[in-house]
């Protein structure tokens, strides 16, 4: 007897299950059917027409046609859903006016500007950064099935991508791998936009701004830069002059060195008010000499 409750809940749970599948068994053959008779109305709707559109053809002939320029594309919606064969054109093509639905795709290339972004660097550096980025429709049934506004979610895209772009770098290499973080934007927009039917062909970085505190320490530090290579290069040309100098002396003997001492005496401007000159090496020897 302690057995039966338990074979009860059981069999009231396959029951279930049973029930379950058949409903959905029903619910799939029932879109089935509507389906089927759907696409039979429309067939006849489409053969009804075609046959009205013979028949009245001189009359009806310029509201069948329509013309689509080398750089669009047609999509047609025919009773809701997309033709069959891709989007039409370029050139001239039939529809059917009271039937069909035709959205037109340019093709061109879009250029958008992305507005400056406040982003945070790896290094924890606050920064404002904008771009521009170039994209095209390559499947415009996608660009018109998949996506409600593609230049807004495209736009939203690049901002969200920008900032996400920047946070993985430090301020250092933001200012100098532009070109590998505008790579990087590239890329995820590609992965991210290929489903729309979108391919983005480029992406620059225009503008770049520091806050000012930090913009003063970049310059100090480059100030300081400067100022150290520059005494370095004077120290270099002093010691290069003086091995210059101490290898002149080693070559000359003590009458050819005073005699080069008292030329370069000459050459002394005599607007100079004051002039140092040592006595000759000679002439304190025999002061110091005659010395008691």
């Amino acid at each position: 007897m302690s057995t039966m409750p338990g074979i009860n809940n059981r069999v009231g749970d396959v029951c279930v299950e049973n029930t379950t599948e058949n409903a959905n068994h029903n619910l799939r053959d029932g879109k089935r059917v509507s389906r089927g008779v759907s696409e039979v109305f429309g067939t006849v709707l489409i053969l009804l027409s075609v046959v009205f559109i013979i028949f009245t053809f001189p009359i009806t002939a310029w509201k069948c046609a329509q013309v689509i320029r080398e750089y669009e594309r047609a999509v047609i919606f025919r009773l809701g859903r997309v033709v069959k064969g891709g989007a039409k054109g370029p050139g001239l093509f039939w529809f059917i006016p009271w039937l069909d639905v035709i959205q037109k795709v340019d093709l061109r290339t879009v250029s958008f500007n992305i507005q400056p972004q406040e982003a945070l660097t790896a290094d924890g550096v606050p920064l404002k950064v904008a771009a521009v980025v170039f994209y095209r429709v390559v499947d415009p049934s996608l660009w018109v099935t998949r996506v409600r506004n593609g230049y807004k979610a495209t736009h939203t895209l690049a901002q969200t991508t920008l900032r996400a772009a920047l946070g993985a770098y430090t301020l250092k290499d933001v200012l100098t791998q532009r070109l590998s973080i505008a790579r990087r934007m590239e890329e995820a927009l590609c992965a991210a936009s290929r489903q729309w039917g979108v391919l983005v062909e480029r992406v620059e970085l225009k503008d770049l701004t520091l806050p000012v505190s930090l913009l003063r320490c970049m310059a100090a530090e480059a100030e300081a830069a400067r100022k150290a290579r520059a005494k370095m290069i004077v120290a270099e040309g002093e010691v290069k002059a003086s091995r210059a100098l101490k290898e002149a002396a080693s070559g000359l003997s003590t009458v050819a060195f005073q005699l080069r001492y008292l030329q370069a005496l000459t050459t002394v401007q005599s607007s100079a008010s004051i002039v140092v000159f040592s006595l000759p090496i000679e002439l304190l020897d025999m002061l110091l000499s005659h010395q008691p």
